[in-house]
């Protein structure tokens, strides 16, 4: 099982200092984990638990 700790950092991506790309997120999960793995998001410090599919992906161009 993969979690990944999600942080509200600000109310607009321009709030936001730092983030991983796409290819870096590919390669720290390729290393590190099974294919097969669920992956769960982590709200609120454990208090709240999601998973995520492919309709939580939203392509925008800024």
């Amino acid at each position: 099982m993969v979690v990944i700790n999600a942080k509200r950092e600000g109310y607009g991506v321009d709030q936001i200092r730092n983030t991983m790309t796409v290819g870096e997120l590919i390669e720290y999960l390729q290393d590190r984990y099974n294919e097969d793995e669920p992956v769960y998001l982590s709200h609120d410090s454990g208090y709240t638990y999601g998973g995520i599919t492919e309709c939580d992906f939203i392509e925008d161009e800024d």
